[in-house]
């Protein structure tokens, strides 16, 4: 996902957002962006799980029948 981006446009990122929140808000904007990133993590992986959990009952069920 983040493999096409360089450090010239991570800088280039970081200058424009510094421009536009100002230096004290950066701590807050990163901490809010962490806290997302995390949570979407964890969603995607619980989601994951329950599909697995799904496909794993559904090949007893067949094994069970055949």
């Amino acid at each position: 996902m983040l493999g096409d981006i360089g450090f010239p446009e991570l800088l280039l990122i970081l200058v424009i957002a510094l421009v536009i929140f100002g230096p004290s808000k950066l701590p807050e904007l990163g901490k809010g962006l962490g806290r997302g990133i995390r949570e979407f993590r964890k969603a995607t992986r619980e989601i994951t799980d329950e599909v697995n959990e799904a496909i794993k009952d559904d090949t007893a069920a067949v094994k069970k029948e055949g």
